[in-house]
């Protein structure tokens, strides 16, 4: 194991931290006024929360564990708890940014879903 990570490391060149604050801010001139390292917490902090409430919902149906809705609900709060603090990084409104996901759902399915509609996806539409 030792000998697999000391091989594996020699393509790390840790330069991750120099590239995310010298190379992409001032190299590439990219005006980030948000808080980026709130806003990478924010989206790592939600791949792992989502991660482990898909992996609850894997376990109870595929491993006929019973179901924790009282855990489920936690660890949903704490996916809301990451996009809120992406929000806060990025100075976006929570409630705007729900609003145009209301909006797009409304476009893409005026009389409800459909799955007709749903495979095909007007040009766009994301």
């Amino acid at each position: 194991m030792e000998n697999y990570v000391k091989k594996a490391m020699r393509t790390y060149d840790r330069k991750s931290e120099n590239r995310l604050t010298k190379i992409l801010l001032k190299k590439y001139q990219i005006d980030c006024k948000w808080d980026l390292g709130g806003i990478l917490d924010g989206c790592l902090g939600l791949a792992g929360e989502v991660g482990e409430f898909v992996d609850l919902v894997k376990k109870w149906i595929f491993h006929e564990h019973p179901i924790d809705e009282e855990h489920l609900k936690k660890e949903l709060g704490d996916i809301c708890w990451y996009v809120a603090l992406i929000c806060f990084c990025f100075g976006w409104d929570l409630q705007e940014i729900l609003d145009l996901n209301i909006k797009k759902l409304e476009k893409r399915y005026p009389e409800g879903f459909d799955v007709d509609q749903s495979k095909v996806r007007k040009e766009g539409d994301i």
